[in-house]
């Protein structure tokens, strides 16, 4: 194989979806898809990074077409006594090598009151 096939074949692994021009995409199997619990633990991550606040934890993990999506509560602000905390919980987005596609708070609450 001369080095200007390798370097087709190194083109050939990446695509462009929809056309767009710059936006290029791993082939499927490029990266290993990470676990479960390996998707939890990135996801609390990449909150806690994003938002700068304290987790409570994962409370939801489920499979998405595009990878996985992990719920999180965090501490959006401490009050006194700590049952009045004000909680977020928060869905993180990932892809299926755990990479971050987005984040959002989903809802806001006191701790310690029932839904």
């Amino acid at each position: 194989m001369t080095a200007r096939n390798r370097g087709d074949d190194d083109r050939d692994r990446w695509r462009d979806r929809g056309g767009r021009t710059g936006e290029r995409y791993l082939d499927e199997g490029d990266e290993e898809a990470v676990s479960a619990a390996e998707a939890a633990r990135e996801g609390l991550r990449q909150i806690v990074e994003l938002t700068g606040r304290d987790p409570l934890g994962v409370t939801s993990i489920q499979p998405t077409d595009d990878g996985w999506r992990i719920g999180v509560d965090i501490v959006e602000h401490h009050r006194i006594p700590s049952s009045t905390d004000l909680l977020g919980l928060y869905e993180v987005d990932l892809d299926m090598t755990g990479s971050l596609l987005g984040y959002r708070r989903t809802r806001r609450y006191q701790r310690g009151k029932e839904d």
